[in-house]
């Protein structure tokens, strides 16, 4: 046996999340179905760098699954390739050590996550971006992104049905926001994120923007870690895990 890592991109749009949930479409069913294919019927079981809920999208998400099969990496993208939906598609398979774990070795995330902000929607974006109608200081939300880095308790900012066990403290090493005429993007790295995280963070974000809420408050609602604080979990579809980072030493095949 094998152990064998892939990054892969999917369109999160018509998958009811990326963990497999019995009778519903999901990314990790649909790549399971294809290896269970590859390893005459047997079940192979992935795991993943971390979830992404229905609707959010990945660029760089990782996995890694055990195979006994003996086939060099590029040979694996094009056979996954050839089997997998149109929504899914690996960008990279090797062999790595057999200790190492997609979930439990990660280093550093990256989210970004995409906000259209002008008068009328953009329909053929509606599943790709937020449409944010409201005006926005651009500036402002900048200055609140920096209350945002280095290390904190993100307690008010993970969703109140988070399972997590332990620590909410997690360091982000950036949060930064910029826009490009009505296309508004939040990029954020971290050595990891809470259920919810990005997505509560954006929603206070533009919460700053429309002055709402000052940047100062930040510090404030990070120390009294209280999920009530906040406002609505913004809406999924903006949302893409973008690149995870290890630093394993991998044997390319």
């Amino acid at each position: 046996m094998g152990r064998l890592r892939c990054t892969l991109q999917y369109d999160g749009t018509l998958f009811n999340g990326f963990q497999i949930q019995p009778g519903q479409r999901t990314v990790q069913g649909e790549l399971e179905k294809v290896l269970a294919k590859m390893h005459k019927g047997r079940s192979v079981r992935i795991v993943a760098s971390g979830r992404t809920d229905s609707g959010v999208h990945a660029k760089g998400q990782v996995i890694h699954f055990d195979s006994f099969q003996r086939i060099p990496g590029e040979k694996w993208k094009q056979a996954l390739n050839a089997q997998l939906p149109s929504d899914i598609y690996i960008n990279h398979v090797e062999s790595v050590s057999d200790d190492f774990h997609a979930r439990f070795n990660v280093v550093e995330k990256e989210y970004h996550y995409y906000v259209l902000n002008q008068t009328q929607p953009d329909i053929f974006k509606r599943n790709y971006v937020y449409h944010f109608p409201y005006k926005l200081d651009i500036e402002k939300m900048k200055e609140a992104c920096r209350y945002l880095e280095g290390t904190h308790d993100f307690t008010t900012f993970s969703s109140a049905k988070a399972t997590v066990k332990g620590t909410k403290v997690r360091t982000i090493y950036q949060a930064s926001v910029w826009n490009n005429g009505s296309e508004i993007e939040f990029i954020f790295r971290g050595s990891g994120f809470l259920y919810n995280m990005v997505r509560i963070l954006v929603s206070v974000l533009l919460d700053v923007g429309q002055g709402k809420r000052n940047p100062e408050d930040i510090p404030d609602l990070l120390e009294k870690r209280d999920r009530r604080l906040v406002g609505k979990t913004i809406d999924p579809q903006g949302l893409y895990m973008w690149k995870v980072k290890y630093n394993d030493v991998e044997k390319n095949t």
